[in-house]
């Protein structure tokens, strides 16, 4: 391609292939000299960077130009926030700080902007999150659409939760319902009446702060399946690992609603972003105590729904079994997906 599209910004074989060579390939990480460092060589939902005491560093950075900027369970103020959140708990970190940039276009209502920024403070205080920086700008009408906006999350881990660790024998643990964000943006793209559906965004932390104090070295990796959904995520990790990953399509939580408009729409639902949803690898033997565990912390659609094998035929793909007994590869998404989702 020698333009960029649309699907590009979409997060699924686009977003990679345009990152990996543009940028991934071509940057030195220089926290590979730092032990225990993560960065550029291997992304993840966040960066480490080691401090005093064996402790690390999270660090996570991410735009947000969703559209509509507000629709049924939040708007891209919450996103913005919970997103940058929810990067540096799947890493295992505690979040701690934020910063922020929002950039509008001349014209912008001022009532919207602070019901947007309202919704920001009120997850950082909830949070007990401090705001320690950030930036505003205006851009002439027309240069840009509405609002973006940047969150920079920072938190400290004593004991990272790193997709590197995935192992045959580990099984995939799902934390509730997949693709109620994705659908409901997208049925809004459209145009549709949205009366069953709300987009799950919120914070995880009230599933990782238990978790990690409970479960130390049993979650071997955690990731919230937003652009590109479960089925990227998990192809992530397949190639990032160099194992199988199957999946029983039938384990798999999709609400009624999302099954409908998933359908309506012509889009696989395993493609549609979750923001307020982990996906979880965890030791095979504790994975039915974990399942139990995070039920009973109010998170009842939590299923297991896969396993890591060592598969030398199928390295680094995932194989998912049809509710009707069928086997395929779910393959990462492609094309544009839903623009302007997240």
């Amino acid at each position: 391609m020698s333009k960029i599209t649309l699907a590009h910004g979409a997060g699924g074989k686009e977003t990679a292939n345009l990152l990996e060579s543009m940028i991934f390939s071509r940057v030195e990480n220089r926290l590979k000299k730092v032990k225990g460092g993560l960065g550029i060589d291997h992304p993840d939902d966040s960066a480490l960077i080691p401090i005093e005491d064996g402790k690390f560093l999270v660090v996570s950075t991410d735009s947000y130009t969703v559209s509509p900027i507000f629709f049924p369970g939040g708007d891209i103020g919450k996103l913005a926030i919970c997103g940058s959140i929810n990067d540096v708990l799947v890493m295992g970190g505690l979040p701690i700080a934020m910063l922020d940039t929002i950039v509008v276009e001349e014209g912008f209502p001022m009532d919207m902007l602070k019901r947007i920024i309202d919704s920001m403070v009120e997850i950082l205080t909830a949070e007990n999150i401090a705001l320690i920086g950030g930036d505003f700008k205006v851009m002439p009408r027309g240069h840009i659409d509405k609002i973006v906006i940047s969150t920079t999350g920072i938190g400290v881990s004593e004991n990272p939760i790193v997709d590197l660790n995935i192992q045959p024998g580990n099984r995939i643990i799902v934390s509730g319902c997949l693709g109620e964000h994705g659908a409901t943006i997208m049925a809004l793209q459209h145009g549709l009446n949205v009366d069953m559906l709300q987009s799950d965004v919120k914070p995880l932390t009230g599933l990782f702060k238990p978790l990690m104090k409970h479960f130390t070295n049993v979650v071997k990796a955690a990731g919230d399946p937003t652009r590109g959904g479960l089925s990227m995520l998990l192809n992530n990790w397949a190639k990032s690992s160099g194992n199988l990953i199957y999946v029983d399509e039938s384990k798999i939580p999709l609400s009624d609603s999302v099954r409908k408009y998933s359908e309506m729409l012509g889009v696989d639902p395993l493609h549609l972003a979750s923001e307020g949803v982990a996906i979880l690898a965890v030791d095979g033997e504790a994975a039915e105590e974990v399942l139990e565990f995070v039920r009973n912390l109010g998170f009842d659609d939590a299923a297991i729904i896969g396993d890591v094998k060592k598969d030398e035929s199928f390295q680094g793909l995932v194989i998912i079994r049809s509710e009707i007994g069928g086997l395929r590869v779910l393959e990462p998404p492609a094309g544009e997906i839903v623009p302007r989702i997240c």
